[in-house]
Protein backbone atom coordinates (compact mmCIF):
# COMPACT_ATOMS: atom_id res chain seq x y z
CA UNK A 1 0.00 0.00 0.00
CA UNK A 2 1.12 3.41 -1.15
CA UNK A 3 1.45 6.40 1.10
CA UNK A 4 1.33 8.42 -1.54
CA UNK A 5 -1.67 11.55 -1.58
CA UNK A 6 -2.20 13.76 -4.10
CA UNK A 7 -1.30 17.21 -4.24
CA UNK A 8 -4.08 19.37 -2.94
CA UNK A 9 -5.30 22.11 -5.21
CA UNK A 10 -4.08 25.29 -5.27
CA UNK A 11 -6.48 27.94 -3.67
CA UNK A 12 -7.38 31.22 -5.67
CA UNK A 13 -5.20 33.97 -5.20
CA UNK A 14 -6.70 36.69 -3.74
CA UNK A 15 -7.71 38.19 -0.38
CA UNK A 16 -8.71 41.33 1.49
CA UNK A 17 -7.12 43.26 2.62
CA UNK A 18 -7.98 42.12 6.17
CA UNK A 19 -6.89 38.78 5.70
CA UNK A 20 -3.42 40.16 4.16
CA UNK A 21 -3.19 42.07 7.10
CA UNK A 22 -4.33 38.68 9.46
CA UNK A 23 -1.05 36.52 7.35
CA UNK A 24 1.29 39.32 8.21
CA UNK A 25 0.94 39.49 11.09
CA UNK A 26 0.99 35.80 12.15
CA UNK A 27 4.31 35.72 10.08
CA UNK A 28 5.65 38.38 12.06
CA UNK A 29 4.74 36.81 15.26
CA UNK A 30 5.81 33.31 14.84
CA UNK A 31 9.50 34.68 12.86
CA UNK A 32 9.83 37.48 15.15
CA UNK A 33 8.44 36.55 18.52
CA UNK A 34 7.71 32.73 19.19
CA UNK A 35 10.95 31.16 17.37
CA UNK A 36 13.75 33.23 18.89
CA UNK A 37 11.62 32.24 22.19
CA UNK A 38 11.85 28.39 21.11
CA UNK A 39 15.27 28.69 19.93
CA UNK A 40 16.37 30.05 23.21
CA UNK A 41 14.43 27.30 25.03
CA UNK A 42 16.31 24.79 22.48
CA UNK A 43 19.84 26.34 23.70
CA UNK A 44 18.50 25.88 27.59
CA UNK A 45 17.76 22.28 26.67
CA UNK A 46 20.60 21.70 25.22
CA UNK A 47 22.61 22.34 27.90
CA UNK A 48 20.92 19.86 30.03
CA UNK A 49 22.75 16.84 29.03
CA UNK A 50 21.37 13.83 27.01
CA UNK A 51 19.60 15.45 24.18
CA UNK A 52 17.27 11.80 23.63
CA UNK A 53 15.77 11.99 26.78
CA UNK A 54 15.28 15.75 27.25
CA UNK A 55 11.62 16.55 26.61
CA UNK A 56 12.24 19.73 26.43
CA UNK A 57 14.97 20.03 23.71
CA UNK A 58 12.91 17.38 21.67
CA UNK A 59 9.79 19.14 21.96
CA UNK A 60 11.27 22.51 20.93
CA UNK A 61 13.04 21.08 18.08
CA UNK A 62 9.95 19.68 16.81
CA UNK A 63 8.26 23.14 17.68
CA UNK A 64 11.02 24.98 15.58
CA UNK A 65 10.47 22.72 12.13
CA UNK A 66 6.47 23.83 12.64
CA UNK A 67 7.35 27.34 12.89
CA UNK A 68 9.64 27.19 10.18
CA UNK A 69 7.20 25.23 7.90
CA UNK A 70 4.44 27.53 8.44
CA UNK A 71 6.75 30.74 7.57
CA UNK A 72 7.85 29.35 4.56
CA UNK A 73 4.13 29.00 3.75
CA UNK A 74 3.28 32.33 4.84
CA UNK A 75 6.26 34.28 2.55
CA UNK A 76 5.72 31.93 -0.45
CA UNK A 77 1.78 32.58 -0.19
CA UNK A 78 1.92 36.18 0.60
CA UNK A 79 4.07 36.71 -2.28
CA UNK A 80 1.81 35.27 -4.65
CA UNK A 81 -1.58 36.82 -3.45
CA UNK A 82 -3.54 39.53 -5.14
CA UNK A 83 -4.79 42.06 -2.25
CA UNK A 84 -8.34 43.28 -3.12
CA UNK A 85 -9.00 46.60 -1.62
CA UNK A 86 -11.22 48.32 -4.01
CA UNK A 87 -15.00 47.77 -4.73
CA UNK A 88 -16.08 46.29 -8.06
CA UNK A 89 -17.51 49.33 -10.87
CA UNK A 90 -20.66 47.05 -10.99
CA UNK A 91 -22.15 46.44 -7.03
CA UNK A 92 -25.22 44.89 -7.94
CA UNK A 93 -23.29 42.02 -9.03
CA UNK A 94 -22.01 39.43 -6.77
CA UNK A 95 -17.87 39.39 -6.74
CA UNK A 96 -14.86 38.46 -4.46
CA UNK A 97 -15.20 40.09 -1.03
CA UNK A 98 -18.73 41.06 -1.29
CA UNK A 99 -21.48 40.63 1.56
CA UNK A 100 -24.85 38.67 0.64
CA UNK A 101 -28.06 37.97 1.97
CA UNK A 102 -30.02 35.06 0.95
CA UNK A 103 -33.66 34.44 1.51
CA UNK A 104 -34.39 30.64 1.74
CA UNK A 105 -37.71 28.72 0.81
CA UNK A 106 -38.92 29.40 4.92
CA UNK A 107 -37.85 32.79 4.69
CA UNK A 108 -35.36 32.56 6.62
CA UNK A 109 -31.87 34.98 5.91
CA UNK A 110 -28.66 33.89 5.68
CA UNK A 111 -25.74 36.54 5.48
CA UNK A 112 -22.38 35.15 3.52
CA UNK A 113 -19.13 37.18 3.11
CA UNK A 114 -16.82 35.91 0.25
CA UNK A 115 -13.36 35.84 1.08
CA UNK A 116 -10.09 33.86 -0.53
CA UNK A 117 -9.31 30.63 0.72
CA UNK A 118 -6.50 31.37 3.15
CA UNK A 119 -9.25 33.62 5.44
CA UNK A 120 -12.57 32.05 5.29
CA UNK A 121 -14.33 31.37 8.77
CA UNK A 122 -17.37 29.88 8.53
CA UNK A 123 -18.47 30.72 12.10
CA UNK A 124 -17.87 34.22 11.14
CA UNK A 125 -19.99 33.99 7.66
CA UNK A 126 -16.72 34.16 5.27
CA UNK A 127 -16.99 31.55 2.91
CA UNK A 128 -13.95 30.72 0.43
CA UNK A 129 -14.76 31.70 -3.31
CA UNK A 130 -13.30 28.14 -4.29
CA UNK A 131 -16.84 26.84 -1.73
CA UNK A 132 -19.35 24.94 -4.28
CA UNK A 133 -21.74 27.92 -2.42
CA UNK A 134 -19.88 30.66 -3.82
CA UNK A 135 -18.96 29.61 -7.10
CA UNK A 136 -22.66 29.35 -7.51
CA UNK A 137 -23.24 32.45 -6.11
CA UNK A 138 -20.24 34.47 -8.09
CA UNK A 139 -21.68 36.70 -10.79
CA UNK A 140 -25.05 36.65 -10.18
CA UNK A 141 -27.34 39.96 -9.30
CA UNK A 142 -29.82 41.24 -6.97
CA UNK A 143 -33.08 39.68 -6.77
CA UNK A 144 -31.73 36.20 -8.94
CA UNK A 145 -32.35 32.67 -7.74
CA UNK A 146 -30.36 29.90 -7.43
CA UNK A 147 -30.57 26.36 -6.14
CA UNK A 148 -28.25 24.55 -3.64
CA UNK A 149 -28.17 21.20 -2.34
CA UNK A 150 -26.13 20.50 0.84
CA UNK A 151 -26.40 17.40 2.58
CA UNK A 152 -28.80 16.09 0.45
CA UNK A 153 -31.28 18.40 0.72
CA UNK A 154 -31.61 21.11 -2.17
CA UNK A 155 -32.70 24.29 -1.51
CA UNK A 156 -33.93 27.67 -3.56
CA UNK A 157 -32.33 30.99 -2.70
CA UNK A 158 -32.73 34.56 -3.93
CA UNK A 159 -30.37 37.38 -3.53
CA UNK A 160 -31.78 39.81 -1.42
CA UNK A 161 -28.75 42.09 -0.56
CA UNK A 162 -25.30 42.82 -2.27
CA UNK A 163 -23.11 45.06 -0.34
CA UNK A 164 -19.10 45.21 -0.59
CA UNK A 165 -17.56 46.92 2.24
CA UNK A 166 -14.04 47.95 2.09
CA UNK A 167 -11.90 49.45 4.38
Amino acid sequence: MSRYRAPVPKGSAYITAEGAKALQEELHQLWKIERPKVTHDVHEAAKNGDRSENGDYIYGKKRLREIDSRVRFLTKRLEELTIVDHPPSDQNKIYFGAWITLEDNDGKEIVYRIVGPDEFNIKASSISMDSPLARCMLGKRLDDSFEFELQGKRTEYVITKIEYRMT
